[in-house]
């Protein structure tokens, strides 16, 4: 199975373009992981919230590989624990899925055809994080993940 993130925009902040790296080169060791940064809309244009993210729409869902189960994560989704989140995906490597996306929106989140599609929709917890944080915390939730499917010692209860 493989795994690709597709996100809006490049991340700015060093602490997670650091962060972000360093669990990718981690997770990498177990699974095969692709980033995927897309275009964001331009704010300076004058757009509404709701324009960027149409647009961002059509950026994201037109990243996804083929065939490809979409997990969008959004603040109205499903809260996973972190073995919830390792079985769910297990069970998908199990059962022959071939690729999972997980789709990051920008500062104005995701348009609702964004979640619409998506075959899951994943919360990171009830904060509202900004774009960039959310990044980061999926980043360490695949490495966490791929520790707890290997039975490595990275994960405490």
């Amino acid at each position: 199975m493989k795994l690709v993130v597709v996100a809006v925009g490049r991340l700015k902040a060093e602490y997670a373009k650091l962060g972000c790296q360093l669990f990718f080169d981690r997770a990498q060791r177990a699974i095969p992981l692709r980033l995927i940064e897309t275009r964001d809309a331009h704010r300076r244009r004058g757009l509404s919230p709701d324009k960027c993210k149409e647009a961002e729409a059509d950026l994201l869902l037109g990243a996804v590989p083929d065939g490809a189960t979409i997990i969008a994560l959004d603040e109205r989704g499903r809260e996973w624990s972190s073995r919830e989140f390792a079985q769910w995906m297990g069970n998908r490597r199990d059962d022959g899925v071939s690729s999972l996306a997980f789709l990051v929106g920008g500062p104005d989140g995701l348009h609702p055809r964004v979640r619409k599609k998506a075959h899951r929709v994943w919360s990171l917890g009830a904060m509202t994080l900004p774009h960039e944080m959310a990044r980061l915390v999926l980043s360490e939730q695949i490495y966490r993940a791929t520790t707890l499917l290997a039975g490595a010692p990275y994960h405490r209860d």
